[in-house]
């Protein structure tokens, strides 16, 4: 009982104190991503592509699809940025980063999905 008192009020004041706290995320064929490492950008104009994640370090984006989250592997900041300006960021999705089956351009099956430890 008591490790569980310090651990919320560790949890508070790291609140408190301004430092971000961990998202973890379900993705979809990988499991929980840690998103701390990431830079998150709500995309509210989109039905369709509702949230976008992107660790440049490790070019490797984590997008939420409507309900679910699905990753993309060594993609360059370019394509996230054009993702993000696009008219149409769902059309822009398809066209250019989904691709069909195991031939998409960033598809983590055919390119090394990095480890966060």
């Amino acid at each position: 009982m008591c490790k569980v008192r310090l651990w919320i009020a560790l949890g508070l004041l790291t609140a408190w104190d301004g430092n971000a706290v961990a998202e973890m995320v379900d993705v979809k064929y990988r499991g929980p991503v840690d998103l701390s490492a990431f830079e998150c950008t709500d995309t509210p104009r989109s039905s369709f592509v509702r949230r976008v994640c992107y660790d440049a370090e490790q070019s490797y984006m984590v997008i939420k699809l409507q309900g679910a989250y699905y990753h993309y592997c060594e993609i360059d900041e370019q394509t996230v940025a054009a993702l993000l300006s696009a008219d149409s960021i769902g059309r822009f999705f398809n066209a250019h980063i989904k691709g069909t089956g195991s031939d998409g351009p960033f598809d983590c099956r055919t390119h090394p999905a990095p480890s966060y430890d």
